[in-house]
């Protein structure tokens, strides 16, 4: 599918000189760039200067600008160590000579060691639940104009909600959410390209989480969310062309921010990546009445 094509060509990054990169974002109508472009651009910087024997295993983020999707972005990596067994690499996003973004990867070679896993919820599987026409038929009517506009064209991630309803009422609901993800076409075999998809995937649902025991979602208008930071653990690999249940919480919110958790697991029960991520979830302040 042509959404897939996109975000294959969007995770190409142009190569500049040594340790420099382009990239670019999408034509769309998106006031800011989204957070999960910029992880899986910034992931596949970092990979272009590591051994392909060597895999990531974590990296952690943080948000520091909004970015503006009208001019590129440019990729500065820092070869911090190479390491026997392990390599680190830092990135800077940088817009109009500012850094927008700053990560950290750590890359590990394969060995064997110790091995146990978190078990899978127990959920519907993502045939059993609603496809893509409900999912708008919910979500649509409630979201201000840009998010709307990025639901109604054609997607490079599919999503089958669990917690469906919860888009269809404010009462409030249980700290968790359960979403099926997978892109909507085969992804090349390359197991970087695949870790790529899932980095840009794993911003799409996780902050509106922290919301879901207040009736809300970060889909109104009213309110203003932001990711601040982000961190994610690969542990074994996958597809992200195939199915994978994105099990998310949210341990606390306060202070005009959500915190919230997820695990990925395919659909097996196979445990394959953990996220963690903090961002504000505030609710837009209204002008002051004007006097009578």
């Amino acid at each position: 599918m042509r959404a897939v094509a996109d975000l294959l060509d969007i995770l190409d990054l142009e190569p500049l000189e040594q340790n420099l990169f382009r990239g670019r974002s999408p034509k769309d109508r998106w006031q800011r760039v989204y957070g999960g472009q910029v992880i899986g651009q910034a992931l596949v910087a970092a990979t272009r200067t590591v051994p392909p024997e060597r895999r990531p295993h974590s990296l952690h983020a943080y948000f520091l600008l909004g970015g503006d999707p009208k001019v590129p972005i440019v990729y500065e990596v820092d070869r911090i160590r190479d390491g026997r067994s392990f390599t680190t690499r830092r990135v800077v996003a940088i817009q109009h000579g500012r850094p927008i973004f700053s990560m950290s990867a750590s890359y590990h070679v394969e060995e064997p060691g110790f091995d146990h896993r978190a078990e899978m919820p127990a959920v519907p599987g993502p045939e059993d639940l609603p496809g893509e026409g409900a999912l708008k038929a919910s979500m649509l009517p409630r979201m201000p104009e840009p998010v709307r506009a990025y639901f109604e064209r054609e997607r490079p991630i599919e999503l089958r909600p669990v917690e469906l309803a919860r888009y269809g009422s404010r009462e409030p609901g249980p700290a968790r959410f359960h979403v099926w993800i997978r892109a909507t076409s085969a992804l090349p075999d390359d197991p970087a390209i695949h870790q790529a998809v899932l980095a840009y995937a794993s911003d799409m649902t996780l902050l509106d989480t922290s919301l879901s025991p207040h009736g809300r979602t970060v889909f109104e208008s009213e309110i203003q969310p932001a990711s601040l930071d982000h961190a994610l653990w690969f542990h074994r690999p996958f597809r992200a062309d195939e199915w994978l249940l994105y099990a998310q919480d949210s341990p606390s919110a306060s202070g005009g921010c959500g915190f919230s958790r997820g695990l990925i697991f395919t659909r097996d029960g196979t445990l394959v990546a953990s996220v963690a991520q903090e961002g504000m979830i505030r609710e837009k302040r209204r002008p002051p009445e004007p006097e009578v």
